[in-house]
């Protein structure tokens, strides 16, 4: 077998002593059958992106497995010694219903604990926003979660947060890279210190619970919430552990559990895809809904800090609604309570992402409320509430079905957003009209935006170089015309440069680094392209817009944005 020489010093590596039998014996079955799997599972290291480190479980560098997470972590704990000198250390570690997970967040409790640092660890599977109230809640410098999100069965994963309660951010996840890669596998500390791993449960849950019930409750009667019905599902993961809980202490009694899905379960056994970014996974919560006559739907992704939802439309059809336009409808009624209570005076502001739907800035400008713009993923609207202390967090999302309500949790957080729509969708009907009909209202008022996304996976070494390739294609020899409309802007966030493509002048963003370009056209619309941090996939994010003068037009002015759409895919042959 002809081994690139990288790889074959990384095999070579993994069969010192430093790494147990078991390990070195699945190395050298890698080398006599599946020389493919061993090559993927060596060629690179796993990298941070913008959701922490995921990857397929196995053995190899570029796999998740006790090594790989216990150098992270000892790196880590080198880091928080070296920032924080002569302090009391405390990190929070929560995990998931990911296969191993259990197993693999005791490593990385062993690890902090072998480094003198006190763990605090949930004793059973719990939701990823409850790491991050948890880190502020115990006054920890640190918090760990593992979790693959909604990837397959075969990922886990491994999110790092800090004490503001945020994912880390540029620079510091740059510094704590740098002291990992130069770590050497054999200074991983496994041997615990059991005296400072403390396992924590049911006194954190209450005081989540709580925090999330002030925060998203807003003076919804109790009949209101009487006459609203909900279908929850947990799809097999943690929010299980929550937001029943939540929902019930907050006064809704008529909410129906789709029992097939309530069990945690690794293997998703009855959904393709554990994502409620995807229809199928919803599935069963619709037919349920359909059951019981009821008015919403959500479905949680497996660490419960995104959302699905279906709300009934006019003709009393359940209809899925995109994170778009959950965001749109919880940040509305949001500016409205605060609106109504007094709370606005031009201090506060609503985050949002540069893939995520316009129309928040004009809901925003609208209510005389900032709206910041970052890059994707929570950990930017997080980093907003820390850089701007003298501004009010009110609240966030981004399109890929994540909102944050107020600043308790610094992440997407599903359990304080489920609540949230069941107060939009409780006090909406409770007056007479309904989520939809509130929604087509927002695009009468706002303009009517409708995004798309186009989301192409491209596995492996291969698919890493063709994503690549495609993004220098794209930046190299910019489109000039996009389905017969004139581009007129190009952003580029690698260099920071925004290019108009008429005037030819040049103008220097201010904003992070990142591998993502953004194209406008002349009619408004906005197309984004960027690699997935955490996922083999390149992602193209489209938003097109028109005006909308009544809502009995509404049907015609889909129609007109869905063409729109279709043009754009089949202009840049993205199908």
């Amino acid at each position: 077998m002809n081994i690139a020489p990288n790889i074959l010093n990384a095999v070579n590596e993994w069969l010192t002593p430093t790494f147990d039998n078991d390990t070195q014996a699945a190395v050298k079955e890698l080398m006599t059958t599946s020389p493919k799997e061993l090559e993927e599972s060596f060629y690179k290291n796993l990298e941070f992106g913008t959701g922490g480190m995921r990857g397929v479980m196995g053995v190899g560098n570029n796999r998740i497995n006790k090594y790989t997470l216990g150098k992270n972590t000892q790196g880590l704990s080198d880091y928080l010694h070296e920032v924080f000198p002569n302090q009391p250390l405390k990190v929070v570690i929560a995990y998931d219903c990911r296969h191993n997970s259990n197993t693999l967040a005791k490593v990385v409790a062993d690890v902090f604990s072998a480094n003198g640092i006190h763990v605090y660890l949930f004793s059973d599977l719990r939701p990823t926003p409850e790491l991050s109230f948890a880190l502020k809640h115990l006054g920890c410098q640190c918090g760990i979660v593992l979790t693959a999100s909604h990837n397959p069965p075969e990922y886990n994963g491994y999110k790092v947060y800090w004490e503001d309660g945020g994912q880390i951010v540029p620079p510091q996840d740059a510094a704590i890279i740098n002291v990992i890669e130069n770590l050497s596998y054999d200074k991983i500390k496994f041997n615990a210190n059991e005296s400072l791993i403390e396992y924590i449960d049911t006194e954190i849950d209450k005081a989540f619970i709580k925090s999330s019930i002030d925060n998203a409750s807003f003076n919804t009667p109790a009949e209101a919430k009487d006459n609203l019905h909900v279908v929850f599902t947990s799809l097999h993961g943690t929010s299980i552990k929550s937001i029943p809980d939540t929902l019930a202490q907050a006064g809704y009694k008529n909410v129906h559990i789709v029992p097939e899905q309530a069990i945690p379960d690794g293997d998703f056994p009855t959904v393709k895809s554990p994502n409620p970014e995807e229809p199928e996974a919803l599935t069963m919560a619709l037919a349920l809904a359909d059951k019981t006559n009821s008015d919403i739907v959500v479905g949680t992704d497996p660490d419960c800090d995104r959302l699905g939802v279906a709300v009934r439309n006019n003709d009393g059809k359940m209809i899925l609604l995109n994170g778009n336009q959950t965001m749109i409808l919880m940040t509305s009624f949001l500016l409205k309570q605060w609106k109504k209570a007094g709370k606005i005076n031009g201090k506060q502001f609503v985050g949002s992402t540069i893939v995520s739907t316009p129309m928040m800035m004009e809901l925003a400008t609208s209510y005389g409320v900032e709206c910041k713009v970052g890059l994707t993923g929570f950990k930017w609207i997080a980093k907003m509430i820390k850089d701007f202390p003298e501004l009010e967090f009110i609240g966030g999302g981004e399109e890929s079905f994540g909102f944050m309500v107020g600043d308790a949790v610094r992440d997407k957080d599903a359990v304080a957003a489920t609540l949230l729509i069941c107060e939009v969708a409780a006090q909406a009907k409770a007056a007479g009209s309904s989520v939809y009909n509130e929604l087509l209202q927002l695009y009468v008022e706002n303009g009517f935006y409708k995004e798309y996304l186009v989301s192409l996976t491209k596995k492996g070494m291969e698919g890493l170089q063709e994503i690549n390739q495609m993004m220098i294609d794209l930046r190299q020899n910019p489109l000039k015309e996009i389905s017969g409309q004139r581009v007129i802007m190009v952003e580029d966030y690698q260099s920071s440069i925004a290019l108009n493509l008429l005037s030819g002048e040049e103008s220097t963003m201010d904003i992070p680094k990142s591998n993502v370009l953004i194209y406008y056209t002349e009619d408004g619309s906005k197309i984004c392209a960027r690699p997935s941090g955490t996922e083999p996939k390149i992602k193209f994010y489209i938003s097109v817009n028109a005006e909308l003068d009544s809502v009995s037009n509404f049907d015609a002015a889909e129609s007109y944005l869905d063409e729109k759409i279709q043009n754009i895919i089949a202009g840049m042959q993205l199908k």
